[in-house]
């Protein structure tokens, strides 16, 4: 009984297995129909398109036709980036006013989004000049208000000053002049 039993509930499960298997392959052959559809009406769309805007290019025998064909193309491409330009500005003024929305919404939301910041090195006098405007003519001199301080010789300074330049101690005792009365004081 439990044999039987099992071989019904195999056959059963293969029977299901092998439907899905049959489901798939027909949504797979399905979908390839669909996929060449959409190319060969893409690819009639494209020749469509070509043919309106771009007519077939004749190439005329004498000069002043050619002159003439040129003049056309001329004109078509300066068309063309005109709308170019204009599509562009549209593009920016919408980028613009996106970006106007969203700090807005930042800051309905109560939420600052913080700009990234770049390490700038000023003086003090160009940042007030900066902040201020060229009106104000601020000089922030910061050794201005400092006092003078007076040195006073120490007593090394003093020493140095009197043994006097190192050049001439150099010279005394450059030569055989020097070495003979370097062997002198020696002895």
């Amino acid at each position: 009984l439990g044999d039987s039993c099992s071989s019904s509930g195999y056959k059963r499960n293969r029977a299901i297995t092998a439907r899905r298997q049959h489901l798939k392959s027909v949504m797979l052959q399905i979908a390839a129909t669909e996929l060449e559809k959409e190319e060969s009406r893409r690819e009639a769309e494209k020749q469509n398109y070509l043919s309106e805007h771009c007519p077939p290019l004749h190439i005329p025998g004498s000069m002043s036709e050619v002159q003439e064909l040129c003049k056309q193309l001329h004109a078509k491409i300066d068309a063309a980036e005109e709308e170019k330009y204009d599509m562009e500005v549209r593009v920016q003024k919408s980028s613009k006013e996106l970006e106007d929305m969203n700090q807005k919404l930042f800051d309905l939301r109560g939420k600052f989004k913080r700009p990234p910041l770049r390490r700038v090195r000023m003086s003090a006098d160009a940042m007030l000049k900066a902040l201020l405007g060229s009106k104000h003519k601020v000089c922030m001199d910061l050794r201005a208000n400092l006092k003078q301080v007076k040195k006073e010789d120490t007593e090394k300074e003093r020493d140095l000053r009197d043994v006097g330049d190192w050049r001439k101690n150099i010279e005394e005792k450059s030569g055989m002049e020097g070495r003979k009365k370097m062997f002198e004081s020696e002895s």
